[in-house]
């Protein structure tokens, strides 16, 4: 994963964590890295953040525990640009992440593409629990239409079963509050996952987890 680069593995996962753990530009954390005597120019942290995150986010599925069958499903809107895109997201019903997805529109096939990702991830919910989108609507009826599975997906509309999902947004909302925001999708989208992959961590949903969150993230990093 790590061959023919010319700095050591630790420090290229240390770099990676820096920015997905922390409100840091690539800047920063260029210059967090010449304190230490460690001299790396920020265009390159940032190839990195895109080389690997997806990777990473590979791996954290691989070795993510199972949730359970009730998910809470919605989406929040993130600043790209200056233009509104949209995180989707779900958990389930004791608040574990089930998956997330930015889309660039929030619609039927936004919310069919989120599906088909988390699905494919971890298995098929026997209900999803939604606000009144017609969207999210749309996308589990199309979904459950083009599925072989015997047992459909089930659709509920109970607004403070969704307080959980809500409540989780905050984690992500405070985090880019307080940052410059985001210039491009792509980099959004990899950030956004890298920010997840670590909450993930944090709420101990990783198999045989190492004593930090930090040695966590390396070991699905390697």
């Amino acid at each position: 994963m790590y061959k023919h680069h010319r700095y050591p593995p630790i420090i290229i996962k240390q770099v990676i964590y820096l920015k997905f753990r922390f409100t840091l530009s690539y800047r920063d954390i260029e210059e967090l890295l010449a304190i230490r005597g460690i001299k790396i120019d920020h265009s390159t942290i940032q190839r990195w953040v895109f080389k690997f995150s997806k990777q990473i986010e590979t791996n954290m599925n691989k070795h993510k525990k199972p949730t359970n069958s009730s998910w809470r499903l919605d989406e929040t809107y993130i600043k790209v640009a200056g233009k509104e895109r949209f995180l989707y997201r779900a958990v389930d019903k004791l608040g574990n992440t089930i998956d997330f997805l930015l889309t660039k529109r929030r619609m039927k096939g936004s919310a069919q593409k989120f599906l088909n990702k988390a699905i494919g991830n971890n298995g098929k919910p026997r209900i999803i629990n939604i606000d009144k989108s017609g969207a999210n609507t749309a996308g589990i009826r199309t979904w459950n239409k083009r599925s072989f599975a015997k047992n459909k997906v089930k659709i509920r509309r109970v607004k403070y079963l969704n307080n959980i999902i809500e409540q989780d947004h905050r984690s992500i909302k405070r985090r880019l509050k307080i940052s410059t925001g985001f210039k491009e999708f792509e980099s959004a989208q990899r950030t956004l996952a890298g920010i997840e992959i670590v909450n993930i961590i944090k709420k101990g949903q990783i198999i045989a987890p190492k004593s930090t969150v930090f040695k966590t993230f390396c070991s699905l990093a390697s």
